[in-house]
């Protein structure tokens, strides 16, 4: 049960009691949130008790009545505004005029509530509040969470751009100073290795556009029938010459027509993320087997391969963002950890799941499920 705090500041006994009965059992619940909310009421007779009980326990929403004794209620008012405290504030007087009104609004006061009110006004007031708090919060905690997201893209963008760009420029270095001598084909080791870091930084770059178009949303998503298979043999030439290098061999089964409702550009990069990862992985000399057939209404796309492998531990982590796993066997292999969280944020647009088998030393099995006639998230 969440729980929002609320000071009353009146002079009124019977003011302040009143508000803590009314909302002593009062409850606010709505269909988005994830419970319901109470509250706890806090009681201040002057404007100075106010303020005090604000500095050392902060309330989410004040009743403040602006006649009281000692400071009024719009110089407390005034304090919040200056402390920049975040209070959700409501005057409650019987002497709202159109001056105090003008002042208390540009200091910040949510709304009025005037005196005498009845228990059905006060609850239909903090009702609303209390919706504007908790998408307030929610807002907030978006944010922050968007923040730490930034500062990892921003830290591993760094990280894995600047150690390819260094290596670079000291592999030109050396070749503009000949320091491996006159003859060309002695720089081929280092243009090769050169070569291997843009590629590398090309795939980041490639990820992180897809990364952005998924959680962005494409202006319009093509959705089409799709010849799975097609897209699977591209996928799989695309990522040959890779598979080649590692000497790895790459099967796909299939019987068509295995035909889906989608987007063939993000079919593509389900494919293509799944064949390189199987690749990557993989041991040199082994195999990796794609396969797609339907079952029970749905659509299956299976990636097996015979690679390093994957602790449990490991595959609970492999689907969130920036995500790479770190071990003896992955030390030299480079990624920027976005790869599956791209597929994962894809199959689930297609009301899809994916399922993982895999233990180190043992090859890993990505089973995608898409359901055929199912409509698209």
């Amino acid at each position: 049960m969440s729980i929002l705090k609320i000071l009353v500041v009146d002079d009124e006994p019977g003011i302040r009691s009143g508000v803590t009965r009314i909302l002593r059992n009062f409850r606010v619940d709505y269909p988005f949130m994830e419970e319901p909310i109470e509250f706890e009421v806090m009681e201040a007779p002057t404007g100075e008790a106010g303020i005090t009980i604000i500095e050392t326990n902060i309330p989410d929403i004040l009743l403040l009545d602006n006649k009281l004794p000692g400071i009024q209620g719009i110089e407390v008012l005034e304090y919040i505004k200056k402390k920049k405290k975040d209070i959700i504030v409501v005057m409650i007087t019987s002497y709202a005029s159109l001056e105090l009104a003008v002042k208390a609004t540009s200091d910040g006061a949510y709304d009025f509530i005037p005196k005498p009110f009845t228990p059905q006004e006060l609850k239909s007031s903090i009702e609303n509040i209390t919706k504007r708090v908790f998408l307030k919060k929610m807002t907030n905690k978006l944010q922050d969470a968007g923040k730490k997201i930034r500062f990892t893209f921003l830290s591993i963008l760094s990280h894995e751009l600047k150690a390819p760009l260094n290596a670079i420029e000291g592999y030109l270095k050396m070749t503009k100073e000949r320091q491996l001598g006159p003859n060309l084909e002695d720089y081929d080791g280092i243009i090769d290795r050169s070569l291997d870091r843009i590629r590398g930084m090309r795939n980041l770059i490639l990820d992180l556009l897809d990364l952005t178009r998924v959680e962005s949303g494409k202006a319009k998503r093509n959705m089409a029938d799709v010849d799975l298979l097609k897209v699977a043999r591209t996928a799989i030439d695309t990522m040959r010459p890779y598979a080649i290098q590692r000497e790895v061999d790459i099967e796909l089964q299939g019987v068509a027509p295995l035909i889906l409702q989608a987007d063939e550009e993000e079919i593509e990069i389900i494919f293509n993320n799944l064949v390189s990862n199987a690749i990557k992985y993989n041991k040199e000399g082994g195999t990796v087997a794609c396969n797609i057939h339907k079952n029970e209404g749905c659509m299956i796309i299976q990636v097996e391969d015979s690679g390093i492998g994957m602790s449990q531990n490991d595959i609970e982590k492999i689907f969130d963002d920036f995500v790479r796993i770190k071990n003896e066997d992955t030390k030299n292999i480079s990624g920027s950890g976005l790869g599956l969280s791209i597929v994962k944020k894809l199959v689930d647009n297609y009301s899809g799941k994916i399922e993982v088998t895999s233990a180190p030393g043992q090859g890993s099995i990505f089973k995608v499920i898409i359901p055929i006639n199912q409509p698209c998230l």
